[in-house]
């Protein structure tokens, strides 16, 4: 190519869909010019006959084209620079084009290819015929073409191209860089006012500054095609904060183990988070992740099949990961019975986290990972508490038998150390119909001694076996106080003396008594503000309150070393609490720990005076009508009291059901 000031160059642009194509001339006199390669390029394109049709009519490649391509949709961030005089002038561009040479005359040569090949072969086979053979001729008559035939061929790329090979080129006179005219649209690229301070937009603080010349890229944000909600890339998640990744993952695959969700998330990823991230938004199942049924279903959502709203959706599948805590194998009938959920809803759940097996059932979907249990036993002790909730909450809602829990299911044992209160009280229960005569008879020698003393009678034993005959050598030797009548004749009397110095322990732990120790604080501290909140709570309740208590605490509390159903017991009375023996009906469905009744003594109101006549009517009768407590209330405390405050502690302690109240967590409905 020869200088760009001596070599004139004929300059041809095409506007088409707005693309350019600029037709430049080559010097074909330039010694850098190869006339035997351009001759061989003409011939070709062309051929040996030249005419008006012919792209290179010289018979000498002696012109190019470039085509344009739009580099970019946003050029608001680019502007051209000019220096002059120590200032530098910017204006901004409305539009960039990157010229590239088209081959298109490499498509003509190769066209021009199979026609002389196909003429050849034609030429060939027609040598032994006759000239004057006759050849059958088939016409046909077009049918009228319809409105959508005429806009697919308008739009077709054939068309396309063939209006764009007939549109007019446009000449352009080209002027050096040096001419005047060249130096006349140059002086268009300089500010043309005397001073910057006229110009109100360049009077702002540097960062401003930069703001207005390279804005966000807002346009090519929303030019980008938008995915699908439920596709993303590794790479985008990992932008994401932990807990978002932790959720998305889980909600895509459901279940997974602990070491897999660890490798999605790279090994940068400190495993502490991640373990504190997974039980916000998973089950401890087998050993594996399950995600929650409230990620799945949130509120206010409903089943795709039959319309249930998300609450009883995710009731049903809880119930279903609950199952698989307990055994590996999983019958969709039994579910559907208890659940009373459609086919399809329960299809659901169980293709989440298991796989058919025919005439077996349905099969926990991965193997019990026993790596993840040994290592991670505070977690593990964690997710059992919360699932212990869980099973009672599931227990009420669905009538379920209650059964005694068993040391080690099929596939995922319990915490180590941890016995459930059942177990207890089972125990409990054999060891008192052991000793059940030599308690008759010790009972009747008490009756028959003078009320000298205070007498008082150690509560039902519930700790395990090992622990029952200590306990029992010390029954004989604590007993209760029943001499007194009036509020106290049917309310146990707080912690016996006798047993603030003893040495009943679980796991080590020195019992509730001994407040100097992180144990017996944490767990005094729980129930003061429990019992601060609700005022009545059963043994059953309180036990539910406080496994949801500990999923709340981080892994490694002290809490978590184990707290026996004894210690809870004793810190509850050692708290002000008393508890309120009521009478049950003989038929009654309660267990052992809804029969247990426990209530805040004195929480320092007005109302204590009112709450304790109340707990009193309750430790005589197991419900009553609203209008003997009201008639109690003014003979005990010798005032009408007005209907806000007769509420008040009926709303602290009792509830309402059939017309009649009862203590709270006594009823069954």
């Amino acid at each position: 190519m020869a200088n760009e000031e001596d070599d004139p160059v004929v300059q041809e642009i095409k506007p088409k869909q707005q693309k350019v194509e600029l037709e430049m001339a080559i010097d074909t006199l330039n010694p850098n010019y190869c006339r035997s390669k351009g001759e061989q390029i003409a011939l070709n394109v062309d051929g040996a006959c030249a005419d008006e049709t012919s792209t290179y009519s010289s018979k000498l490649m002696d012109k190019q084209t470039f085509c344009s391509s739009q580099t970019t949709s946003n050029t608001s961030r680019y502007a051209a620079a000019l220096y002059r005089q120590g200032e530098l002038h910017l204006t901004p561009l409305h539009g960039i084009l990157q010229l590239r040479p088209s081959f298109s005359y490499l498509d003509k040569a190769d066209a021009k290819h199979r026609e002389r090949e196909a003429a050849n072969e034609a030429g060939d086979s027609s040598q032994d015929e006759a000239e004057d053979d006759v050849k059958q001729i088939t016409v046909r008559f077009s049918r009228p073409e319809s409105e959508q035939a005429r806009q697919r061929r308008v739009q077709s790329y054939e068309f396309l191209q063939k209006k764009h090979a007939e549109e007019p080129w446009v000449h352009l006179h080209y002027y050096g860089l040096r001419d005047s005219r060249s130096e006349h649209e140059r002086q268009y690229l300089l500010c043309s006012g005397s001073s910057g301070v006229e110009n109100t937009e360049l009077v702002k603080s540097p960062s401003e500054y930069l703001m207005m010349l390279m804005p966000p890229s807002q346009e090519e944000e929303k030019d980008k095609p938008v995915a699908p909600s439920n596709v993303l890339s590794m790479a985008q998640l990992r932008t994401l904060p932990l807990a978002d990744q932790i959720k998305i993952l889980m909600k895509n695959v459901k279940v997974m183990p602990f070491a897999n969700l660890m490798s999605l998330l790279g090994p940068s990823i400190d495993s502490v988070a991640v373990l504190r991230g997974i039980q916000k938004v998973a089950m401890l199942v087998q050993g594996n992740w399950v995600v929650k049924s409230d990620i799945l279903y949130p509120k206010d959502s409903s089943s795709p099949h039959s319309g249930v709203p998300a609450e009883v959706l995710c009731r049903g599948r809880d119930f279903v990961m609950w199952k698989f805590t307990q055994s590996r194998w999983v019958v969709r009938k039994e579910v559907a019975t208890v659940t009373k959920l459609c086919a399809e809803d329960v299809k659901d759940f169980l293709e989440h986290m298991a796989v058919v097996r025919i005439n077996k059932g349905w099969e926990f979907i991965l193997p019990y990972d026993g790596e993840f249990i040994k290592k991670h036993p505070d977690v593990v002790q964690r997710q059992h508490m919360l699932w212990t909730g869980i099973q009672a909450k599931l227990e009420k809602v669905y009538s379920l038998v209650k059964e005694t829990m068993p040391k080690k299911p099929d596939a995922q044992s319990g915490p180590a150390g941890l016995v459930s209160g059942d177990q207890r009280i089972q125990v409990a229960k054999t060891k008192a119909q052991q000793n059940h005569a030599l308690l008759e008879r010790e009972l009747q020698r008490r009756k028959e001694q003078p009320a000298v003393s205070p007498v008082r009678i150690k509560e039902e034993p519930v700790s395990e076996e090992g622990e029952e005959d200590d306990e029992q050598e010390a029954e004989e030797e604590e007993p209760m106080d029943t001499s007194p009548s009036g509020l106290h004749s049917k309310l146990a009397n707080g912690l016996p003396p006798g047993r603030a110095a003893g040495t009943d322990s679980f796991n080590g732990h020195p019992p509730p008594g001994c407040a100097s120790t992180p144990v017996a604080r944490e767990l005094r501290a729980f129930v003061e503000a429990t019992f601060q909140r609700q005022f009545v709570l059963t043994l059953s309740e309180l036990k539910r309150l406080f496994n949801l208590h500990l999923a709340s605490l981080p892994p490694g509390h002290t809490l978590f070393s184990g707290i026996s159903d004894r210690m809870l017991q004793d810190t509850v009375l050692a708290a002000g609490c008393k508890q309120i023996l009521v009478p049950f009906p003989p038929q009654t469905a309660a267990s052992p720990d809804e029969q247990k009744v426990f209530a805040l003594w004195e929480s320092g109101d007005m109302s204590d005076q009112h709450r304790q006549v109340l707990l009193e009517i309750f430790s005589k009768n197991y419900r009553v009508r609203r209008n003997m407590i009201q008639s109690r209330l003014t003979q005990e405390c010798g005032e009408d009291l007005s209907k806000q405050e007769v509420d008040k502690v009926l709303k602290d302690c009792c509830v309402s059901y059939g017309g009649m109240w009862y203590l709270k967590g006594t009823v069954q409905s």
